[in-house]
């Protein structure tokens, strides 16, 4: 009997060229016997259907576990079923029966969609080389032609030569400081090469957290991100009411997220969603929507304040026992010493001095919700109420907001929703949505030490296409590291090479068209990547890079409760190949040491991972006991809260062919690895459980926060308006937290805000991560684009004023581009407001200026504020009906290159 692969070959004629243009994804579909069906059914099989042999390919095939690595906010199980070396199907979490107290890690849409991308047809599958592009800089590089060019195909000595080779001259004739290295972290694979090659300049920003990048850290709050400020999962039992400012987790949260608040449903609570659009966790929820201008939300908490001062009734609604005891600068009588009493907070608030209280009213004419809801919403606020008040990442992806978080802290902290069960200040989103604390489960070191980068030198997001284009830039030290970013330093740089070694930054950062001209000026640009996407299309030299399918294998953490070992689940695709090797062929070549780069392989490192995993033990982890487990000389500490996961016997070491030491755990390596994951077994009133900042509520003067000078919560804080102002961005921000109008923001759409005069860009824009996506990972996936189709929400009044109806195709114009989408008109979005989809991948026409992927970031230019923030949620743009039918995503042809 023919395997799946003869088949496939055969049909397609044994002939390279056909067989590269059918792609893999027709090998499945043969071998399956299913039908190559999708929205273009010349594009896309059917790889959902199994056809009549999906019953012996379960009983032939082999379960094996598969990685879900991009950063949707979930990392969950899902496992392929692998026959003659060919996946054929998919499931997700069946090791154990589901419940509410021990969930399955059940994979979403994307995950469940990740055999479509790895057999995709638009894989990138051979070294390629621009037509029009040669070594030595100049006019050699004819960079005019980047993203316009032909292609030819090239083998990997000759690929890894020129890299080399230009690499080589770049040093020589410039520097170290003219490479910038675009690696999708900053300890990435590549960052190893270029590190040991001598240095490197490398971006960082504020992508994620936003303005809860730097906040956090310095007002007593949190680390960056807002991480370990939510109870325990099962304390959601416990609340009332859940207040959520901007939170999504049914899109943004894969996993456990939705679920969590489902519990706190069931057992009664109430829930409010502070938003600009009613999105589809509200709906779940049966959420009452208070609809909210993007960027607004600080005049908004303000006026909550205001009100909650205003309706307080000698401790009412106000935890004044609290704030005495641990917030410093909320009033006069807690100033810290030598600063103006006049300077507190709540003089600001109630407009003491400046003349003008913060109130539900000023407030409604900077973001819309009406006055009363917002004094009624400092009731519902108030202490004597349990309230989860949770919020995400997404609102302080504002410009001008930097205190944001530090005025959400002490609203919580006013009412008295922190350290106590059923109640909350909690930043909820991606991976531990609802369920903070210690991790109770997580993976030991690969093994590999770190290559320092001798250049030392960062350049924010937003200002990385002007520092190519030659343009200074401000030097603030490396990113979201809280407590050393350092006062600005003007730098310039003359950029040579871009080597892009990972993902997507030419469509998943702001200023796409500056993007543009930024790599036509260079002299090489390298793109180490699995699909076509705008760093190779505007590259000159694209190595295929083989997906975590095709290696040894790696961990997975999202929630506390459990990691995921994921195995190699097919050979490499192609001529692709690992990062890995490519960053030891490029070393070879540059003359550097092969045993720093990589002292051992993918197999030891994962090997490594394994050996330390560490689980906590019944008695549970306390809050210190998140810290390193180990001793110095690598021994696991005899007090420690964690035990060794696993058993690894010698018959382990030499079945693995690594290095290693026998060990006792608690379960044997063969079970993790035929199981995939390992989740601690949860129950109510366990020892697991975990509330926020519980031990600093008791007693704050015994438990001080290491995230403020103070070491209290602080409303009044200097090192943070210093850092923020520092950084030469801005020099307005406050110690405590004031209103600012945004750049880009609700008070930008009018030509005169006090006349009401609207202004050339009279609509603001909210930017949603999308069920469909990963930022821009599947934008490329055609089911997922057809059931997915990325419109642009406008709301029915807005609507009717410009005489758009749903189906129509709309231009977006901002001062920086225009883009179009299909109309959705809807009632779930405020009026003054579209919402656009995060991560569509850009089809730029440069004749006549128009994008017809609808992707935001054609949308943004480089205006930035603060800490650095990149604000994708203020942006303003007009909007307007045009004739031109849009060709859906799905039916586009697929970005391949034909060579």
């Amino acid at each position: 009997m023919a395997t799946y692969l003869e088949k496939f070959k055969r049909a397609s004629a044994l002939n390279r060229r056909s067989f590269v243009r059918a792609g893999a994804a027709a090998t499945v579909a043969l071998a399956a016997g299913g039908s190559l069906v999708a929205c273009s059914s010349s594009q896309e099989d059917d790889l959902a259907a199994t056809g009549d042999n999906s019953a012996s390919a379960e009983t032939e095939g082999v379960w094996v576990t598969a990685a879900c690595w991009h950063n949707c906010g979930g990392r969950c199980l899902n496992k392929a079923l692998v026959k003659d070396g060919v996946v054929v199907r998919q499931k997700t979490d069946d090791t154990h029966e589901d419940s509410a107290e021990f969930p399955q890690q059940r994979g979403c849409v994307r995950g469940r969609s990740q055999r479509r991308q790895v057999y995709a047809e638009d894989r990138l599958k051979y070294p390629m080389k621009r037509k029009g592009w040669q070594p030595g800089g100049g006019e050699a590089s004819n960079g005019a032609m980047r993203g316009k060019d032909t292609w030819e195909r090239i083998s990997w000595d000759e690929a890894l030569d020129l890299v080399t080779g230009e690499m080589k001259r770049i040093k020589e004739t410039y520097g170290n400081r003219a490479f910038f290295l675009d690696s999708w972290t900053m300890n990435g694979e590549y960052a190893r090469v270029f590190g040991l090659f001598g240095g490197f300049i490398n971006g960082w920003g504020t992508c994620s957290f936003g303005n809860y990048s730097l906040t956090p850290q310095n007002v007593g709050y949190s680390i960056a991100g807002g991480f370990e400020t939510s109870n325990d999962r099962f304390d959601f039992e416990n609340v009332e009411t859940v207040f959520m400012l901007g939170v999504n987790p049914a899109w943004s949260s894969a996993g456990m997220g939705t679920n969590i608040l489902r519990t706190a449903k069931d057992a009664g609570a109430t829930f409010i969603g502070v938003d600009p659009v009613y999105n589809e966790s509200y709906s779940v929820l049966d959420a009452e929507w208070v609809p909210i201008l993007p960027g607004s939300d600080t005049a908004f908490l303000l006026g909550v304040v205001h009100s909650m001062l205003e309706q307080d009734d000698n401790g009412s609604l106000i935890d004044w026992d609290f704030l005495d005891k641990a917030v410093l600068g909320f009033d006069a009588d807690h100033m810290p010493g030598g600063v103006d009493p006049k300077e507190n907070f709540k003089d600001y608030v109630l407009g003491t001095y400046d003349g003008q209280p913060k109130d539900a009213a000023w407030a409604e004419t900077h973001c819309k919700v009406p006055a009363d809801r917002i004094r009624q919403l400092a009731v519902e606020l108030g202490r004597d109420h349990k309230v989860a008040m949770l919020t995400s990442w997404g609102v302080a992806r504002t410009n001008n907001s930097d205190n944001l978080p530090q005025l959400y802290m002490i609203l919580g902290a006013m009412g008295g929703h922190m350290g106590k069960s059923g109640h909350m200040t909690s930043v909820a989103c991606h991976v531990n949505f609802g369920n903070h604390g210690p991790s109770l489960v997580k993976a030991g070191g690969n093994g590999l030490e770190a290559i320092p980068n001798p250049e030392n030198d960062y350049v924010n997001d937003v200002q990385v296409w002007d520092m190519v284009l030659g343009k200074p830039y401000n030097y603030t030290g490396q990113s979201n590291d809280g407590i050393e970013w350092l006062p600005c330093e003007m730098r310039q740089a003359d950029i040579h090479m871009i080597f892009h070694g990972g993902g997507n930054r030419l469509q998943s950062r702001q200023g796409i068209i500056q993007g543009i001209e930024a790599h036509r000026k260079v002299d090489c640009v390298v793109a180490a990547t699995t699909f076509f996407t705008n760093n190779a299309k505007y590259a000159d030299i694209v190595l295929p890079v083989n997906t975590e399918w095709e290696r040894e294998g790696g961990f997975l953490s999202g929630n506390r409760e459990m990691i995921i070992m994921y195995r190699q689940v097919i050979d490499s695709m192609y001529e692709s190949k690992d990062d890995q090797w490519i960053v030891t062929e490029l070393g070879k070549r540059l003359g550097l040491d092969a045993n720093v780069l990589y002292p051992f392989g993918r197999k030891q490192q994962l090997f490594n991972m394994a050996a330390g995993a560490t689980v906590a033990k019944e008695s549970g982890v306390s809050a210190s006991g998140m810290a390193n487990p180990f001793t110095d000389d690598g021994s696991l500490n005899a007090d420690s809260d964690y035990e060794m996961l696993v058993t690894i016997t010698q018959e382990d070491i030499d079945r693995w062919g690594v290095e290693g030491t026998p060990q006792e755990g608690r379960i044997p390596l063969a079970q993790l690895e035929e199981d995939g994951i390992y989740q601690i077994p949860r129950s109510k009133g366990d020892n697991y459980g975990f509330i926020a900042f519980e031990d600093f509520v008791k007693d704050p003067a015994a438990n001080p926060r290491d995230t403020s000078e103070s070491g209290k919560l602080e409303a009044y804080s200097q090192a943070l308006a210093d850092k923020v102002n520092g950084m030469g961005y801005v020099d307005n921000v406050k110690p405590i937290p004031t209103f600012m109008e945004p750049v880009d923001g609700y008070e930008a759409t009018f030509a005169d805000f006090a006349a009401g005069v609207k202004g050339e860009f009279p609509y603001q824009v909210v930017t949603m991560h999308y069920m469909g996506r990963s930022h821009t990972t599947f934008g490329n996936t055609g089911v997922l684009q057809e059931a997915f189709v990325s419109p642009v929400m406008i709301s029915t009044q807005d609507a009717a004023a410009e005489g758009i109806k749903t189906g129509d195709t709309v231009m977006l114009t901002s001062r920086y581009g225009k883009t179009l989408r299909t109309a959705e008109v809807t009632g779930r979005i405020i009026p003054g407001c579209v919402g656009l989809m995060h991560g569509s991948w850009s089809d730029y026409d440069e004749e006549t200026g128009i994008d017809r992927g609808g992707s935001d970031n054609i949308l943004f230019g480089n205006a930035t504020a603060g800490q650095g923030t990149t604000g994708f949620n203020t942006m303003i743009v007009s909007i307007e009906k045009v004739d031109e039918e849009l060709v859906p995503d799905c039916d586009k042809p697929r970005r391949t290159v034909e060579v």
